[in-house]
C-alpha cells in the first residue's frame, strides 16, 4: 500500500484538489427537469459557484464565512428545506421583502412586475402530449428574465403576501405553472443555498435525440 502511494501520490494529489475544488468552490449541476424553462433546459449542464455567497466546510451546510450577498434574480442551487434534494430556482425575494402571487403575477415590496414581449407554443409535457404555453419578459426592481406560464395546467398561482424573514429566501422557477419551488417547499434557509449558476457548461437535448445544442455551450444565464 505505501509503495502505491509513493508511486502514485501526484495523481492522488490531483484527485484531493479535484475533490475540494468541486466541493469548496465551483461545481456543475445537470437540469433534470423543465421547471427552469425557457431559461434552462433539460439536459443543460451548468456552472455553479459555490464562493458566490459563502465558504463552507466541505460535504456540510455548516458556514465557515459569508463571502457574498444573494441579490433578486440570481439563479441559484440550493437543498431542498423539505427532504435535501437538489434544486436550482430563481431567487425573487430576499430577507424582510413583502412577496405576493396574484393571478400567477409577481409582486416584490408593492411593485408589481411588468411583462411583454408575450409570445404563445405547444410545451410538450412528460407524459407526451403538450399544452399551451406563454412565455413572456419579466421586468421587476431592476432585473429581467424570461419566464413561462401554463394557463391550462392546474397550479398554485395565488400565494402570500409574506414577509421573508432574516437568513431566508423565496424561490420560483421560470416555469411558474410547474416548479416545485417556494410555494411549496416554503423559505429557503441561507445555510442551504449551494451557489450561484452563472454559465450553461455544455447542452445536450435529453427529452429527443441526444444531440449536443451547441447553441447553448457557454451561454450566460440570465
Amino acid at each position: 500500500m505505501k509503495a502505491f502511494f509513493k508511486d502514485n501520490r501526484g495523481f492522488i494529489a490531483f484527485l484531493v484538489c479535484f475533490g475540494f475544488f468541486r466541493l469548496a468552490i465551483a461545481d456543475w449541476n445537470p437540469i433534470p427537469s423543465g421547471s427552469m424553462r425557457p431559461t434552462l433546459l433539460e439536459g443543460d449542464v451548468v456552472l455553479v459557484d459555490r464562493l458566490a455567497y459563502d465558504f463552507k466546510l466541505p460535504l456540510t451546510d455548516t458556514v465557515l464565512f459569508s463571502t457574498g450577498t444573494p441579490q433578486r434574480g440570481d439563479v441559484v442551487t440550493f437543498n431542498s428545506p423539505t427532504d435535501g434534494t437538489r434544486l436550482i430556482k430563481r431567487m425573487v425575494a430576499v430577507p424582510g421583502d413583502v412577496v405576493e402571487l396574484r393571478d400567477g403575477l409577481l409582486t416584490v415590496n408593492g411593485e408589481r412586475a411588468s411583462y411583454d414581449s408575450v409570445h404563445s407554443h405547444q410545451e410538450p409535457l412528460d407524459n407526451g402530449a403538450s399544452t399551451r404555453a406563454l412565455q413572456a419578459t419579466e421586468h421587476l426592481a431592476g432585473s429581467t428574465r424570461t419566464v413561462q406560464f401554463l394557463p391550462d395546467v392546474m397550479a398554485r398561482r395565488n400565494w402570500g403576501p409574506v414577509v421573508v424573514p432574516g437568513d431566508q429566501y423565496f424561490f420560483l422557477g421560470d416555469n411558474r405553472d410547474n416548479s416545485a419551488d417556494s410555494r411549496y417547499i416554503g423559505l429557503v434557509p441561507r445555510h442551504l443555498l449551494i451557489g450561484r449558476a452563472h454559465h450553461i457548461v455544455v447542452s445536450a437535448a435529453i427529452k429527443e435525440d441526444w444531440q449536443p445544442r451547441m447553441e447553448r455551450t457557454a451561454q450566460r444565464i440570465q
